[in-house]
């Protein structure tokens, strides 16, 4: 089995958490403490909750239970992208962008929660 660097989910959840941080750093200044810390902290735990999971597949409870975490960040980095949507940070079609990735993120995310064996795990 390869490393987490090979998983599409892992590179998916990487390129989304850098494209929220490039768009975040246009983000006013009084969002620095607020919106724009929670959600670079939330689309970058999205993917290091995911590395943490991969490498507990030797365990499949903890594996799963890591990839749960991962998958709660990314709703997370959603629900951040809805109000940078409305208080009018992001375009209306910059957020369905990156909502669509997250939801692909999600759909990987649990096609490995549903199907651990597929992933190394025991």
């Amino acid at each position: 089995m390869g490393d987490f660097n090979d998983l599409l989910v892992y590179k998916k959840s990487f390129d989304l958490a850098m494209s929220i941080f490039e768009l975040s750093k246009f983000f006013p200044k009084e969002e620095m403490y607020s919106l724009t810390d929670q959600i670079r902290r939330s689309s970058r735990s999205t993917n290091i909750c995911l590395v943490e999971a991969y490498r507990k597949r030797r365990y499949k409870a903890h594996f799963i239970s890591k990839l749960t975490d991962s998958d709660m960040e990314n709703s997370e980095t959603k629900g951040w992208l809805k109000f940078a949507l409305s208080c009018t940070y992001i375009s209306l079609d910059k957020y369905n962008e990156l909502v669509g990735q997250s939801e692909e993120v999600g759909r990987l995310l649990n096609h490995m929660i549903n199907h651990p064996e597929k992933y190394g795990v025991l």
